[in-house]
């Protein structure tokens, strides 16, 4: 294909040959060029947004993950504050029974009133440490908690065994015989061989008697179960306490009893009172005592030093 370019100034003109391949390449190379260039800026976009929805995707699923992280580290915590306040409250309520014991066993070993005040904390002092820079770390929550539940259940253990051993010291001290049947009055016949109050006749006196005024108090000598309360021939209204240990008193001559079968009495408490019921002279109180089932006696238990 042949053109012809003319000047427009001079006039001349200039004629050249194309080859029509060439041309028609060209032609398709321009006419192509702006649709490739479309095309790449297409694909480059493209492929940007899904570098970019990838990207954000990416940070949607750290989100996330980091938002469930938070769920469970706030439900652990929450778990464990609740774990604590539980954890406190039996600490607390075990608190409460330590002091209870402690005061039950000042009531036992008889300490004088204020001694121990288990409603105030413990007095402490002591003079002020020259060393008040020294370096201090704050102990880890559950461990000082771990600590003080193990020191509250030493202290537990110890004081139960206390407890138990002094209240069997104070049941043997109850059930111990010891002491007078009465609270007033005085000794007007020994155990033994006497001149019978009513046919002067030697015979054997199987107990002690105690001489006092009419409705004074008759006592028990010694913590036990009543087995018999009632009359019965030759001493009149009388009791029968069982002490255990093969030990057993019998209380008679009562004007009133105050007492019934299977009451438990302690050591020193009134069962009767001072009368003349039975076979008797005058108001006063026959004391027997039997040692396995056998009468035995009673001066060596009523001059006996109290435990």
């Amino acid at each position: 294909m042949k053109f012809i370019i003319v000047d427009n100034q001079s006039g001349r003109s200039r004629a050249f040959t194309v080859n029509s391949f060439i041309l028609g390449v060209t032609l398709a190379g321009l006419i192509g060029l702006p649709a490739a260039a479309s095309y790449i800026s297409y694909r480059l976009g493209v492929d940007e947004a899904a570098m970019i929805g990838e990207m954000v995707g990416n940070w949607r699923q750290v989100l996330k993950d980091q938002d469930q992280s938070i769920a469970l580290a706030r439900r652990d915590a929450q778990e464990n504050a609740e774990a604590s306040a539980v954890r406190l409250a039996k600490l607390q309520s075990r608190i409460v029974r330590l002091d209870a014991l402690g005061e039950r066993l000042t009531t036992i070993v008889k300490l004088d009133e204020g001694e121990f005040d288990f409603s105030q904390p413990p007095a402490v002092g002591g003079p002020e440490s020259d060393d008040q820079n020294a370096a201090f770390s704050m102990p880890d929550y559950m461990t000082v908690l771990n600590r003080l539940s193990d020191d509250i259940e030493s202290r537990e253990q110890q004081l139960s065994v206390l407890e138990t051993l002094l209240v069997d010291r104070k049941t043997q001290d109850d059930v111990f015989l010891a002491g007078r049947p009465v609270t007033k009055g005085w000794m007007s016949s020994r155990y033994g061989m006497r001149n019978d109050p009513f046919n002067g006749r030697r015979a054997w006196h199987s107990g002690v008697d105690f001489a006092g005024a009419e409705g004074s108090n008759v006592v028990t000598v010694a913590a036990g179960v009543v087995v018999f309360a009632g009359p019965r021939s030759g001493y009149g209204n009388m009791v029968e306490v069982n002490h255990g240990g093969n030990f057993s008193t019998r209380y008679g001559h009562h004007k009133e009893l105050l007492v019934n079968v299977g009451d438990i009495v302690k050591k020193g408490q009134v069962v009767g009172l001072m009368g003349s019921s039975g076979r008797s002279t005058g108001p006063h109180v026959h004391f027997e005592v039997y040692k396995n089932g056998r009468v035995v006696d009673p001066s060596a238990y009523i001059h006996r030093a109290s435990r």
